[in-house]
């Protein structure tokens, strides 16, 4: 059963210098005529694949708060006319932009039953947020949230990004303080990833991207544990921290391997058994709308052997890791056989633990946890 839905609005005021999601500038884009499209696509979408109540609906992008309040008013009158869900228990969360969510959009948001956001912070140090290509600063955070919670928002989370350029560890360390502060319910802090086709990317092939050394940045990390720790954050996997029971829902829904809609240009699903890919661009995803219905570029069957690799790498992202009984109840066949090699040597490393019917990282795997994923991958 289908319980979640990603839909992805790609239009931002500004590009970070990390970023390399799907996105375009917002000015003089056919913003209208896209979220137009997405109508269309939610409507067959649901047709085609139905499902009974969703459990998690999340707006992502790009900048979703760069909409207007009226766009935003006719974006989610789509969404309640055609993705099935229960207002009073469906987790509903919207990505924000600090600076960009005016009294006006956080009313629209809260008047049609948005229950959570995530604010794109990343760092309190204003230099490093220019410096990251950032448009908003310290101050914003501060105000957005204020607002959010003056309209009556109650589940905030922030994301943070260590290890940036130039970053120190006691840079990062005032920035957990800082963040911790503000006592949101929840939190997600990544390590920077240089990806390519990003402003980063060229830099660092120039040699002109100074970055942590590896030491720090598994300092940095170090230190977010144990500040989250400290401040009675449960850690539910190996990036996200939450107050307890107010983990992200939706994002549980793709550790644990389900199924969801992926709506909107770039967007990715996962729908009986099958991962789909949508076009990027925003031409050829609203042509392909007007053609088809549909904007697929690719569309994967996931073998059983797939889904057993994408059950460990996925599950293992999560502190209580991966269930024996479950896994044996979901493909037939017993965890510790199908994966024994790969799971004894992480274990002689350290790296995997076993707890009861439990497997999941030890305190130095959570360090290592990219070596662990990849081992499971393309498994024979």
């Amino acid at each position: 059963m289908i319980k979640a839905a990603y839909l992805h609005i790609p239009f931002c005021e500004h590009i970070c210098h990390y970023c390399d999601f799907n996105k375009v500038f917002l000015k003089n884009q056919p913003v209208d005529e896209y979220l137009q499209q997405m109508d269309v696509e939610m409507k067959k979408t649901v047709e085609r694949f139905p499902t009974e109540n969703l459990d998690t609906i999340f707006v992502g992008g790009g900048t979703p708060t760069s909409l207007s309040a009226s766009q935003l008013e006719v974006f989610l009158t789509s969404i309640h006319e055609h993705l099935p869900f229960q207002k009073d228990t469906v987790e509903f969360t919207f990505e924000a932009n600090p600076g960009d969510l005016t009294n006006d959009k956080l009313k629209v948001l809260k008047d049609f039953h948005v229950n959570r956001l995530s604010f794109g912070v990343q760092s309190f140090n204003d230099e490093l947020l220019k410096r990251i290509g950032r448009s908003h600063r310290a101050k914003d955070v501060f105000q957005s949230i204020t607002n959010a919670r003056e309209v009556g928002f109650e589940n905030i989370s922030i994301d943070l990004i260590y290890s940036l350029p130039d970053q120190t560890v006691e840079d990062f360390e005032e920035t957990l303080k800082t963040a911790l502060a503000l006592e949101m319910e929840h939190y997600s802090a990544y390590s920077l990833i240089i990806e390519p086709k990003t402003v980063f990317y060229n830099l660092m092939n120039k040699g002109k991207l100074p970055l942590p050394s590896q030491e720090e940045e598994a300092r940095m990390y170090e230190v977010l544990l144990e500040e989250m720790a400290k401040h009675n954050y449960h850690q539910y996997e190996i990036s996200n921290f939450a107050k307890v029971g107010l983990e992200s829902r939706h994002n549980i829904t793709y550790w644990a391997n389900e199924q969801y809609y992926g709506i909107g240009a770039g967007a990715h699903s996962y729908v009986q058994g099958v991962r789909r890919a949508n076009v990027g661009p925003l031409t050829h995803y609203m042509k392909s709308i007007d053609e088809t219905g549909f904007p697929y570029k690719e569309e994967h069957n996931v073998t059983v052997q797939e889904q057993m690799e994408e059950e460990m790498f996925l599950g293992l992202r999560k502190t209580e890791g991966v269930s024996k009984g479950h896994f044996k109840e979901k493909f037939g066949k017993a965890l510790d056989d199908v994966f024994s090699k790969e799971i004894q040597e992480h274990i002689e490393k350290g790296l995997l633990q076993w707890n009861g019917e439990q497997l999941s990282l030890t305190k130095k795997g959570k360090f290592l946890g990219n070596e662990v994923f990849q081992s499971f991958i393309g498994v024979n």
